[in-house]
């Protein structure tokens, strides 16, 4: 006869009390993206007994608002509570909801999910996407994750239920918005060049932007302070860095940019 592990209390009080403490068939998924090595990533988190990848998500709480249990989520994986933070698009296809990998997961413990529990049954998620410092991120795992992995965009590979039309939408929505939206501050670490920050927006448009119009275009905006300072190292001449005004930048996170890629 194959052993099965202890039941974890945390699990057991998920199974039976979630119908009690969670929303019924509402959940919220995170595309957290990161930019690394001239490299946009989005975290993944593998589900141990599913063999699977994933989005970072979670349930929805009762008496909790639903932008609320995204940062729960958020901060939780990252450590962070200062995050841009975007509602995108909410997914709700009937056949979505995919029971299979918490079915293997407290098969594990010798555990059937009963037919009628509140796990079996239809979700609709909500998407946000998250704008962090890569390199300020102190990433978490829990009981459902073995591992966790920044995954360059074009390289996600398949994932579990209908997470890839999630990124895909995301990615979509970070491409409109990136118009008028001055994303770069929460990607990008604190003093920057001019050839970096065109790079992120290369990287996240998919195409390449003429230097002179780009370099023009983003110091019209008025967002940016100049220091008397270069980056060295580089094969040609040393580019000069630049900070975000966080003063004009919040002004025109309210206000918008408006300008076309």
């Amino acid at each position: 006869m194959s052993k099965t592990k202890p039941f974890p209390p945390t699990l057991k009080q998920l199974l039976l009390k979630g119908n009690e403490q969670i929303h019924p068939g509402v959940s919220v998924d995170c595309v957290i993206f990161g930019f690394h090595e001239n490299v946009l990533k989005i975290l993944l988190l593998e589900v141990k007994q599913a063999n699977i990848w994933s989005l970072p998500g979670g349930f929805v709480l009762k008496n909790e608002e639903v932008d609320d249990a995204a940062y729960r989520v958020l901060a939780l994986r990252t450590g962070l509570d200062n995050i841009f933070l975007q509602q995108f698009h909410a997914f709700g296809n009937p056949n979505r909801s995919d029971v299979t990998f918490h079915q293997l997961k407290f098969q594990e413990y010798g555990i059937k999910i009963p037919k009628d529990n509140w796990l079996t049954q239809r979700f609709v998620t909500v998407g946000y996407y998250a704008l962090i410092d890569f390199s300020a991120a102190i990433i978490k795992a829990d009981s459902y994750d073995s591992t966790y992995a920044w995954v360059d965009v074009q390289k996600i590979g398949t994932l579990m239920m209908d997470h890839n039309f999630i990124v895909e939408k995301a990615l979509e929505t970070l491409r409109t918005q990136l118009a008028y939206l001055p994303i770069g501050k929460n990607l990008l670490p604190k003093k920057f060049t001019m050839p970096e920050i065109q790079k992120l927006y290369e990287t996240i448009l998919n195409k390449k932007l003429d230097r002179r119009n780009f370099q023009r275009k983003m110091l019209g905006f008025g967002i940016f302070n100049k220091l008397n300072e270069t980056r060295k190292g580089g094969a040609h001449k040393a580019p000069f860095l630049y900070t975000f005004n966080d003063k004009k930048y919040q002004k025109a996170l309210k206000d918008g940019l408006y300008g076309s890629w």
